[in-house]
């Protein structure tokens, strides 16, 4: 099963820098879920860091802003502090959560044909239901664009 707009997101679980998050006790909170492909690259830290320096205004809008990779806890526990992330990063090495939301992707890497996360990020509302998605994100401005989002929505 995987997620679609207006449909409400199925239950699942998964291990993050701040212990095991559960999206069912989450409810009545907006969420704001970005998939990247790989902690300490140079994208993945811009995006990290827009959400970072932007995570007080999503908190105010009553977001929890969640990031989602396949590296290990390990990797994570590294780059939040680094970056100084005031939001959990889910580990998924098994791919489960990126099967569910449908973000793996062949891509071209230096000429090479390789299997990767498609930076991609989803907003769901209060009441679990996937309200707005984006695919293919290029960072500059996206970060704002799902800010708006997020205030627009109850």
């Amino acid at each position: 099963m995987s997620v679609a707009i207006g449909r409400k997101i199925p239950d699942f679980s998964a291990a993050s820098t701040g212990g095991e998050i559960r999206a069912s006790n989450l409810k009545g909170r907006k969420l704001v879920l970005f998939f990247y492909p790989k902690d300490n690259t140079p994208g993945c830290t811009a995006e990290a860091g827009e959400f970072r320096d932007n995570h007080a205004a999503f908190v105010a809008a009553g977001a929890v802003v969640l990031g989602a990779s396949r590296d290990s806890m390990k990797s994570h526990d590294g780059f939040k502090a680094k970056l100084g992330l005031p939001y959990e990063l889910i580990s998924d090495p098994d791919e489960a959560l990126c099967q569910l939301f449908g973000v793996i992707r062949q891509k071209t890497m230096y000429g090479k044909q390789v299997r990767g996360i498609e930076r991609s990020t989803f907003v769901i509302d209060a009441a679990g239901k996937l309200v707005r998605e984006w695919r293919g994100v290029k960072v500059p401005g996206h970060v704002s664009e799902v800010l708006e989002v997020v205030r627009s929505i109850s």
